[in-house]
């Protein structure tokens, strides 16, 4: 987790163009861009706050900074899957906020060069995953590349910031 976090602070602005930082929920792989990537921790005590929407878990308290953690899975609808130490909380900044992002386990920094990045296919009555922003084609594998910035719409970031 150290190395990969090492690896993403030494990279320039520009050499951060389509990398990606990986993860994995379930079966599934998904990555968020480098740029938006604060750090890497691993699974600590989170304290619940009242009124808070059900996936986000509550808050940690980061080296005197208090950071909203949001369950990835709960946030996917997927099945809530108890916390081990291979289950890591990935700091992200959102709009000029951070947000813990809690992941089943990070795996890599990857290239996905642009020409392996294809739009998501077209589902029927206008339907669109509005978390997902790309697919990348790693080998034989995909990844789902997420939209950062839609993970929390406007409200739930005002929202968050008035609780907190």
């Amino acid at each position: 987790m150290a190395e990969i976090m090492e690896n993403i602070l030494e990279m320039e602005e520009d050499t951060q163009k389509d990398r990606y930082l990986t993860f994995s929920l379930g079966k599934e792989s998904y990555g968020v861009e480098v740029r938006y990537v604060i750090e890497i921790i691993g699974i600590q005590s989170i304290t619940e706050v009242p009124e808070m929407p059900g996936y986000v878990r509550g808050i940690i308290n980061l080296r005197g900074k208090i950071i909203p953690v949001m369950d990835v899975r709960l946030r996917f609808k997927k099945e809530p899957k108890e916390y081990n130490d291979r289950t890591c909380i990935v700091v992200i900044d959102i709009k000029g906020v951070s947000i813990g992002l809690i992941v089943d386990s990070v795996s890599e920094v990857i290239t996905i060069p642009e020409q392996d990045v294809v739009d998501p296919p077209k589902m029927s009555k206008g339907f669109k995953n509005r978390y997902i922003k790309k697919i990348g084609k790693v080998r034989n594998e995909v990844k789902l590349l997420l939209d950062c910035e839609k993970l929390l719409d406007e409200d739930e970031l005002e929202d968050i910031n008035e609780i907190l």
